[in-house]
């Protein structure tokens, strides 16, 4: 991994890319969701700050948890002058997750337990498919996959 002398305040997008293991690309679009930001040379360069590597740190290890994006902005977003999160951040923000990701992962769970249900079958249409009647919400009233715009009799 290469290494950026003290001495330099600022990274260019190839050395942040290099240090954080991101792709030029990744970092370009998290620069225009609001993830990270830079500033423009003389020459139209992008500089990133040091504290970027961090920030940079902190989106992949939450995306790769499955937290999205808009989520991690805000939670950056919430951070004083935007400053770098650190350590308490993270247990802070972590905590708050888990829930999400507890439901996440139970509902992937179920989704699993009876995706060779929905193999079998092939038409994703029975009623008590899992895949396209999530919890069987509409059970009680139609069955099929295809939910019609329920009919009104005529009041006479």
């Amino acid at each position: 991994m290469p290494q950026i002398p003290e001495k330099i305040n600022e990274l260019t997008v190839g050395q942040l890319s290099a240090r954080s293991g991101a792709a030029v690309s990744a970092l370009h679009f998290y620069e225009s969701k609001g993830l990270i930001s830079s500033r423009r040379t003389s020459g139209n360069q992008r500089r990133y700050s040091r504290d970027a590597l961090r920030r940079v740190a902190f989106v992949r290890a939450a995306q790769r948890v499955g937290i999205p994006l808009a989520t991690i902005r805000g939670a950056l977003a919430e951070l004083p002058d935007e400053r770098t999160p650190n350590r308490e951040d993270w247990a802070r923000l972590s905590a708050a997750w888990r829930a999400e990701l507890d439901q996440r992962i139970s509902q992937l769970g179920r989704l699993r337990d009876h995706l060779t249900d929905c193999i079998g079958c092939g038409c994703l249409s029975l009623e008590t498919c899992v895949l396209s009647n999530p919890d069987d919400v509409f059970g009680e009233r139609i069955s099929g996959s295809k939910l019609l715009p329920e009919r009104r009799e005529p009041s006479v």
